[in-house]
């Protein structure tokens, strides 16, 4: 199904997404309809708390029963789901390894790592999600320790292609959607990028100055001929992978009730849901994964990861050559690991399921400090400044029989999981689907207080850039401004308990 298509299933008009067909139904959820009197008890127990002062019940398990205990060590976010069946670990620690194994270039006489590139970011999951957690920012132009990549795409004119509600872009032509710094022996790499830092001053209430660094990025050395006059280059972090299964869980049309593009209700938020043509049903989806929800399910996720960062073929994109374009000749002609062995493709659909299982089941870990009186005065800030307008608290997932760790789920990741405009000043200026140059997904929040002790850094944002979480409040525009404004001019104590539970999460 190609993206013009969706005018036969969907009515679009400038901002605004009618849903008119079942086929933006949970295709990829076998799941069992609520009953009147479960959906009472969702609708109540969803509802974001006005009482701050003392914990709400379950607010420890921001997971529900998959929460596992947070432990000192780097690895709290590898962690299966704390209810899982102990007949199901073995296929998580399969998946576990899958995800971390290294990969070798073609020909290789292991045939179960056969096949990284030609053309690539990383040799495997881990090198980009360390520890299941996010990746790792280069400091400055000099620093190679560093799991970013840059996304691409131009302009696409051709009229034919412009639907209104979607924003039409194209690969690069040479050098496709993705940028690989990384080459197997023999072949060179796409290039190189470099990133510069420039510092300004914010003045908070109070006499407090905050330093915000404002990045540059630029492509150098290129392998193979210029780059297009009108490329969009957008830097990526790998985000953290905690509780990927129960956001996939949601219903969907828990997710749309929160869609308001026209700011019917006046508070400034215009959530709006991106829709995506989906390569594993063939058929439109809500985004649900990546900084800009362009992907539908884990499954799509995991296989475009193997794609696109380390050239693994696998039943969604069996192409041996990777990411490699028509342009990149020598790259499509060179050897690689597709075989029998694993059905003639580089990971067999058995491994990619595997691996898919893993990702499900990262565990979120516990909550910590939950009655901590700054805690709660800092949840409090968080709640009236108006942050859970995009930040919301609670979902309840659905009964799933084939799943039951994420199955009915009281879960806390704090997001809509809707696309917002976050203003110039985080703006990348590539559009994705229906995401604009200024629109990102709403990052969930669980976990993000153990990024220092997961990462080994505080790093936050798409890129990075923020170097602690005020930075990344600070950040905050577009539909944020007012939210971000408010934590301005909060009294110092109040904006130290904010980030107190921004901590806790």
């Amino acid at each position: 199904m190609t993206i013009r298509s969706l005018l036969s299933i969907m009515a679009i008009s400038t901002g605004t997404v009618l849903i008119t067909n079942a086929a933006l139904a949970d295709q990829h959820l076998s799941a069992t309809k609520r009953t009147q009197d479960e959906q009472t008890r969702v609708d109540a127990v969803t509802l974001p708390t006005t009482n701050f002062t003392q914990a709400e019940p379950f607010e420890n398990n921001p997971a529900g029963a998959s929460t596992t205990p947070r432990t000192p060590s780097a690895k709290t976010f590898k962690s299966p789901s704390a209810n899982m069946e102990f007949e199901r670990k073995m296929d998580f620690v399969l998946g576990e390894a899958l995800f971390e194994k290294l990969w070798v270039s073609a020909p290789s006489s292991t045939k179960a790592s056969d096949g990284v590139g030609p053309l690539y970011n990383a040799r495997s999951c881990a090198r980009c999600h360390p520890n299941a957690g996010r990746g790792h920012p280069p400091e400055d132009a000099n620093d190679t320790v560093t799991s970013m990549f840059l996304r691409l795409s131009i302009p696409d004119h051709n009229p034919k292609s412009q639907i209104e509600g979607y924003l039409a872009t194209l690969p690069e032509p040479t050098y496709g959607s993705q940028f690989q710094d990384i080459s197997v022996g023999g072949m060179p790499p796409e290039g190189t990028f470099s990133i510069r830092y420039t510092e300004r001053e914010i003045s908070l209430a109070g006499g407090e100055t905050v330093s915000l660094r404002s990045p540059t990025y630029e492509v150098r050395n290129l392998g193979y001929g210029p780059m297009h006059t009108d490329v969009m280059l957008s830097p990526r972090v790998a985000p953290q992978m905690i509780g990927l299964g129960l956001l996939e869980a949601i219903p969907t049309n828990d997710i749309i009730a929160n869609v308001d593009p026209e700011d019917a209700n006046g508070d400034g938020i215009s959530g709006r849901a991106q829709i995506i043509i989906s390569p594993e049903y063939n058929s439109p989806m809500l985004g649900r994964f990546g900084l800009k929800a362009g992907a539908a399910t884990i499954y799509e996720q995991t296989a475009g990861a193997f794609h696109g960062d380390i050239g693994i073929s696998t039943p969604l994109f069996p192409e041996g050559y990777g990411a490699c374009t028509k342009a990149q000749a020598d790259c499509r002609a060179a050897p690689d690991g597709n075989s029998a062995v694993n059905d003639d493709f580089e990971l067999s659909a058995d491994g990619l399921d595997t691996v898919v299982f893993y990702s499900r089941n990262l565990a979120v870990p516990a909550r910590r400090s939950i009655g901590d009186p700054v805690v709660l005065r800092g949840k409090q800030v968080f709640y009236q400044s108006g942050c859970i307008d995009c930040h919301r608290p609670k979902f309840v997932t659905r009964r799933l029989p084939n799943r039951p760790e994420q199955s009915f789920q009281l879960i806390w990741p704090y997001s809509d999981l809707l696309l917002h405009d976050m203003g110039e000043g985080l703006a990348d200026h590539r559009p994705e689907g229906r995401a604009t140059g200024t629109e990102w997904r709403t990052a969930p929040l669980w976990g993000i207080g153990l990024t220092k002790q997961v990462s080994g850094h505080s790093y936050f944002l798409h890129d990075g850039r923020a170097r602690n979480l005020l930075e990344a409040v600070l950040w905050h525009g577009g539909e944020a401004e007012i939210a971000k404004n408010k934590v301005v001019k909060l009294p110092k104590p109040d904006r130290d308990a904010l980030i107190e539970f921004l901590e806790s999460l």
